[in-house]
């Protein structure tokens, strides 16, 4: 089975992708962010290495909840009981370059989030604790790629990408739903793809670390983050393209401490692991290609975050 189309399919995160995404899970300030587990993990998410645009419609779920035991900051505010459910639509463009950079298939790229927020809880303030609801929708905080490296060895891929999130999202200070997070963040990423075009069988493992800026509204800082992300894929034909069928799974661990006049909760490390089924399909079209995709990832052993599901549906046109 050749899939030589497979491999050089693709569009990155979420960014990955994202993400990008201003999404309610909880780690850092809020609980929430910028980097979302289950962005880049699969077939589709490996960096580009055909020339050419490569367009990738993002749509993802979320749903979760923490213990009313459980006291999070969020947006100048401690609350408890958290429970969040968000709605984002991402649009992300990528252009892979002809000449190579440092022997690298060199592509860079930039997604637009949509973001549809509810979260409830309970607000702490001196007359007491108040059960609230805010939900808004919006622009969410636009995360851009500058450089993205691919370096291709027969069955093997080497990666290399730097992400950049800027707080363009809608944010108030004292609002538990917001779209925007009020503060830059670095992200850094390696990793590896395997995909053996005969047996159609794939892998594939990313890490990168999350490096924020303080949010000037609450002084918060939020502490860095290592994200893994790692699946398998059997490619089976099916028509005239082929099936894919795995697992996605994600490994989230704070690697230091918030930190600000705004962290009263002093470092406030979060974690989470999860993982999850995954189905897709790849489609050749002459030159071109059509992926899509479906996944559902659990979190679980999480600490002081929100623990919940996540359903990712990503497209990726590549012409």
């Amino acid at each position: 089975m050749k899939m030589k189309r497979t491999r050089n399919l693709s569009a990155l995160k979420t960014a990955t992708l994202w993400l990008v995404l201003s999404s309610p899970l909880v780690a850092e300030e809020g609980g929430a962010g910028h980097y979302i587990p289950g962005a880049m993990g699969t077939l589709i998410d490996t960096p580009p290495t055909k020339p050419g645009w490569v367009a990738e419609p993002i749509y993802m779920h979320y749903s979760g909840s923490a213990s009313i035991s459980r006291a999070f900051p969020k947006a100048g505010l401690l609350t408890t009981g958290l429970e969040a459910s968000s709605d984002a639509a991402m649009l992300g463009a990528f252009y892979t370059f002809e000449p190579k950079v440092l022997g690298a298939h060199y592509t860079i790229g930039a997604f637009l989030p949509f973001v549809s927020i509810e979260v409830t809880g309970a607000v702490s303030s001196a007359l007491g604790q108040r059960q609230r609801t805010d939900s808004v929708t919006g622009l969410g905080d636009i995360s851009f790629i500058p450089a993205m490296l691919a370096w291709k060895s027969a069955s093997w891929q080497f990666d290399a990408l730097l992400t950049f999130y800027a707080p363009t999202g809608d944010y108030e200070v004292g609002r538990l739903a917001n779209p925007g997070l009020n503060y830059w963040t670095i992200d850094p990423t390696i990793g590896f793809n395997y995909n053996n075009e005969k047996t159609g069988f794939n892998c594939a493992l990313h890490t990168g670390i999350t490096l924020n800026t303080e949010n000037n509204d609450t002084y918060y800082q939020s502490g860095s983050v290592l994200h893994s992300e790692a699946s398998v894929t059997q490619l089976l034909p099916l028509g005239k393209g082929y099936l894919g069928i795995g697992a996605n799974a994600f490994l989230y661990e704070q690697v230091t401490g918030d930190r600000g006049a705004g962290a009263t909760l002093g470092s406030f490390a979060s974690s989470s692991v999860g993982i999850g089924p995954a189905l897709s399909y790849i489609l050749p079209l002459g030159k071109k290609t059509l992926v899509t995709e479906v996944k559902w990832i659990p979190e679980q052993d999480t600490k002081r975050r929100l623990e919940g599901d996540g359903i990712w549906v990503k497209v990726a046109f590549q012409f």
